[in-house]
């Protein structure tokens, strides 16, 4: 892919042609805003930055593209033998098993809590790879309760 044609693929999509490898689950997370927040948070009070997340939130029904960046993959089959370490009818299990029957799902600051927990709570049934992988993604949600506007994307390439 050209520099010219890096701008009309979102960083998760893949031009035609060139395809991401089979058989893995991908974690994107939100890498870039439209907004400086660095200046606007110094000079911001707490109800602006709530619209600006509001605006962030509702943008993408007005055009704006969020760019993504894949944080953590794992083997599609590992993937699941690690969610299965999580407790029965958990809901971070019900959660993340949504990759395995939608394809896709959004993590977002209402998962956080649970997910974590979860992770943590099955640590001791988790091979040492499996821990690192919930490591990853726990240093993820903890970004995630920093920033409310940050999400992941966690995506199933089987096709």
């Amino acid at each position: 892919m050209t520099p010219a044609n890096d701008q009309r693929y979102a960083r998760h999509q893949h031009p035609t042609g060139i395809r991401p490898e089979k058989n893995k689950v991908v974690f994107y997370s939100l890498s870039s805003k439209f907004v400086d927040e660095k200046s606007a948070q110094k000079r911001s009070s707490q109800q602006v930055k709530e619209v600006i997340y509001y605006s962030l939130a509702i943008g993408h029904h007005l055009g704006v593209i969020d760019c993504l960046k894949a944080r953590l993959e794992c083997p599609l089959d590992d993937y699941g033998r690690w969610i299965e370490c999580l407790a029965d009818n958990s809901e971070a299990r019900r959660k993340l098993a949504g990759v395995l029957r939608f394809g896709e799902i959004n993590i977002d600051s209402s998962h956080t809590h649970c997910l974590a927990l979860g992770l943590r709570r099955a640590r001791e049934q988790m091979t040492t790879q499996q821990q690192g992988w919930s490591e990853q993604l726990i240093t993820l949600l903890q970004q995630i309760e920093n920033d409310p506007a940050m999400y992941l994307m966690v995506r199933r390439y089987d096709a």
